[in-house]
């Protein structure tokens, strides 16, 4: 990290899913930031009513303004979420289709990390490239290494506890999260 003032990011996760994989990640970041850095999660996207532009006309929907002033708030936001059909779950697409409605656009010129994971080899990787492209649209400041996919995700969290338990995918959340806290430090300086 560049700057010792604390530094403080929000999880938004893709998945509705009791026994979400995603969901075991986005818990267990906290237990892995380094120093001077907090996480905490977001509301439910499933709080989210499907996007319409007549839903916006009578006015936005209280727990996205909720979300959009801890994004702004916060030094960076963390995207955790699985790939369905090769692409971002339609439920993640509608909450980012939402956030990109308002203004001031709480994402623009924000930091954020993505990470992604599923029960096959490649760990997400489409739907990882999908988001980008979305958030490129928005101006989003996307950490662009190290590339945090979990591939057979099904393997590392703990089947009873619901915990992210694979001592190397933590290692390696933990690294992705100090380079994003010094990406965060740079962005604010």
């Amino acid at each position: 990290m560049t700057s010792s003032a604390p530094l403080h990011f929000v999880t938004l996760l893709g998945s509705l899913r009791k026994g979400s994989y995603n969901a075991a990640i986005a818990r267990s970041l906290p237990a892995l930031a380094p120093e001077g850095v907090t996480i905490d999660a977001l509301g439910s996207i499933a709080e989210l009513p499907h996007y319409d532009a007549d839903v916006q006309a009578a006015g936005f929907p209280q727990p996205l303004l909720h979300m959009a002033e801890r994004i702004r708030a916060s030094d960076g936001l963390i995207i955790v979420t699985p790939e369905y059909n090769y692409s971002v779950p339609g439920v993640l697409k509608n909450a980012i289709d939402w956030l990109s409605r308002l203004s001031p656009q709480p994402l623009a010129g924000k930091p954020v990390a993505i990470q992604t994971s599923s029960p096959g080899l490649l760990g997400g990787s489409r739907a990882q490239y999908h988001l980008r492209q979305s958030l490129v649209f928005l101006d989003a400041m996307v950490l662009n290494k190290p590339e945090v996919m979990v591939g057979q995700v099904a393997g590392k969290v703990d089947a009873a506890s619901g915990e992210l338990t694979d001592a190397p995918t933590r290692e390696f959340l933990a690294g992705q999260i100090k380079a994003f806290a010094a990406l965060a430090a740079r962005a604010r300086a």
